[in-house]
């Protein structure tokens, strides 16, 4: 019997469980965050980029234990580059920067794709399990706001340097003509410098546009603008310039929210190395209408929960692939197997903290096919793994973190490449390859050197046993950075193989590691690999 703890940790959580919690308040890649406050619970929506199901939702009743609940959108669509097919990719593109609002019983989310270059509202009565319906505009609007004002207009808050401001018809269906306009011209703190990240609310009178600036050999700022008219003269204010001792990379981008009992808070994310853009949580007041950020000007290291005693959630989970365990699937079933296409749902629900690298090939895997198993099947030839489909995420996080994953490979062919990596552009992996009828442990790095080989590999190990034992390690703490690569063939003896990786965040994908369970051909489609389990902690190998 698996310990409950096992199957859904609550490891993201910085509850301390004595009322107090520490920023990052989610240590792990959360970008781009907008939230919003129904009753009493709070619901956050993040970027998620070439990952599916994308955008997802997450809940908390704290600010502080968040949840993954639900993804606005399954696919984006069914072009090659989000499907990563015919050598196109949507790596760094795809959703950014979404808005969430809520407005009498329906829930808002926009957002623009840099794949398809199109801006989307979605919209839904249940945002937990309703059916999400759509509007597209052929217009990009680089990091919206929504905002409903008190008069029943709905207005698009967006822009880069300039802030620009459209309106919208009441359901929100389109763009009202000829009412696109600038309201802020220059709103970096400096001429020029990078502004952006608008979050707009009116609030007693006020309309306040959030907005991150980052002026030239400075950190991330985060600024406030105020007007009592969006074609009125804007004040401004900054608001926080903070890197909670951080190297020199400032808490910037997000926006504020109340509680039921009038109480004001502040969520900005930070640049946290190779982990990713993590979720800061500050405490906040008004003094004469301005937000007041933070404690004495800096955002706090550890601060008071705002409602304690909340039940402990986490955002990434251990999964022992018991197909029960989810119940919501994201595709209309298929008459049959055979009759089903790549996107067809195929019978298996995973775990809602798992997101695939682009669109799936629903033929490809299954939870079904041998229970308390995840299969991944390959169906394509590929040359290395950010090429490969059907290739299974989860966020990494810090302070640090491992998780490793037993692998069956009784079913794996010539040419063949299994693993677990840990994924962003330059990435490394801990794999088995099947390689002239031989079985070989070998860990892979990413190689960005355009005048070799993508991958190479570090160091190989042949075995004769079938099921094996992979880990990956990562290290954040003081921007360390660094992943360790093992494998054992007991579950319990571990062996280092290959070098340690520096991780790097800023790259093609844009995004924090992830944690990556793979399965891909090299020859010949056909094969399969088997996975009884990934696991996850916050403790590595010393």
């Amino acid at each position: 019997m698996i310990d409950a703890d096992i199957v859904k940790s609550t490891i993201t959580s910085t509850d301390d469980g004595n009322g107090n919690y520490t920023n990052p308040v989610i240590f792990a890649d959360v970008p781009d965050i907008d939230f919003i406050r129904v009753d009493d619970a709070y619901y956050m929506v993040s970027t998620t980029m070439h990952l599916s199901p994308g955008c997802p939702v997450m809940k908390s009743y704290d600010l502080v234990n968040w949840e993954i609940v639900n993804y606005v959108y399954n696919t984006l669509d069914d072009a090659d580059n989000l499907a990563l097919r015919n050598g196109k990719h949507n790596y760094g593109q795809g959703q950014w920067a979404a808005t969430i609002r809520h407005n009498n019983g329906i829930f808002y989310v926009g957002f623009l794709s840099y794949a398809t270059g199109k801006t989307y509202i979605y919209y839904t009565k249940d945002i937990e399990n309703g059916k999400w319906e759509r509007f597209e505009f052929d217009k990009g609007f680089h990091d919206m706001s929504l905002l409903f004002d008190d008069d029943g207009k709905v207005y698009l808050i967006y822009g880069g340097g300039q802030i620009r401001c459209i309106e919208l018809e009441e359901d929100l269906s389109a763009v009202k003509p000829e009412t696109d306009r600038i309201i802020i011209k220059d709103a970096g703190l400096v001429s020029g410098c990078l502004a952006e990240g608008a979050h707009a609310y009116k609030i007693n009178g006020y309309y306040y546009i959030f907005i991150i600036t980052w002026p030239p050999n400075q950190r991330r700022t985060q600024l406030c603008y105020r007007s009592k008219s969006l074609d009125g003269e804007w004040e401004m204010k900054i608001i926080l310039d903070d890197n909670i001792d951080f190297r020199n990379d400032g808490v910037a981008q997000g926006g504020i929210i109340d509680d039921a009992d009038g109480n004001w808070y502040c969520l900005l994310f930070q640049d946290h190395g190779a982990v990713g853009r993590a979720p800061v949580l500050m405490p906040m007041i008004w003094e004469d209408d301005w937000p007041v950020v933070g404690v004495d000007g800096k955002a706090p290291k550890t601060a008071k929960i705002p409602f304690a005693k909340q039940e402990l959630k986490s955002i990434v989970t251990s999964d022992e692939f018991i197909n029960s365990q989810i119940v919501r699937p994201y595709h209309s079933f298929a008459e049959s197997l055979e009759e089903a296409g790549e996107n067809d749902y195929n019978g298996s629900n995973l775990a809602l903290e798992w997101q695939w690298n682009h669109n799936p090939d629903n033929r490809l895997w299954s939870l079904t096919e041998r229970e308390g198993y995840l299969r991944l099947k390959t169906g394509s030839v590929y040359n290395t793994v950010t090429e490969a489909r059907n290739t299974l995420t989860q966020r990494t996080f810090g302070p640090e973190c491992s998780a490793y994953i037993k692998l069956d490979t009784a079913g794996m062919k010539e040419g063949d490449i299994s693993g677990l990596s840990a994924f962003a552009e330059k990435y490394g992996y801990v794999g088995v390859k099947i390689e002239n009828g031989k079985k070989y442990i070998i860990s892979v790095w990413y190689n960005d050197n355009d005048s070799v080989e993508k991958e190479f590999e570090t160091e190989r190990v042949e075995i004769t046993e079938n099921e094996v034992y992979l880990r990956v390690d990562c290290d954040y703490i003081n921007a360390a950075d660094k992943a360790y690569f093992y494998y054992s063939l007991d579950g319990e003896n571990w062996t280092k193989i290959g070098n340690v990786l520096h991780m790097n965040y800023y790259g093609l994908h844009f995004m924090g590691y992830r944690y990556a369970i793979f399965n891909f051909s090299t020859k010949t489609p056909g094969g399969y690999a088997d996975v009884d389990f990934f696991r996850v902690d916050n403790k590595i190998i010393r």
